[in-house]
């Protein structure tokens, strides 16, 4: 029997990816929640990989295709 070297994910995108758009874990949770609260609240999907019925795994992938992004604001102190 033939063994198949195959990469499983059960996260599509994979978070390596993801990390590389990203500073932390921490900016890409709160990231891809408000784009998905944004998809939710009817904005439009920018992804061009195939749309999933879910709207994190549009946010994610929006964010591994470079399509949305984010800036951290400094704060006046």
């Amino acid at each position: 029997m033939k063994a198949i070297n195959t990469e499983m994910s059960m996260v599509n995108p994979s978070t390596d990816a993801l990390m590389k758009k990203v500073d932390s874990r921490y900016g890409l949770v709160v990231l891809a929640a408000k784009r998905a609260r944004q998809l939710l609240d009817g904005d439009e999907v920018k992804a061009e990989q195939a749309r999933s019925t879910k709207n994190v795994t549009n946010a994610l992938e929006e964010i591994v295709e470079g399509k949305i992004s984010y800036k951290v604001a400094k704060e006046n102190l």
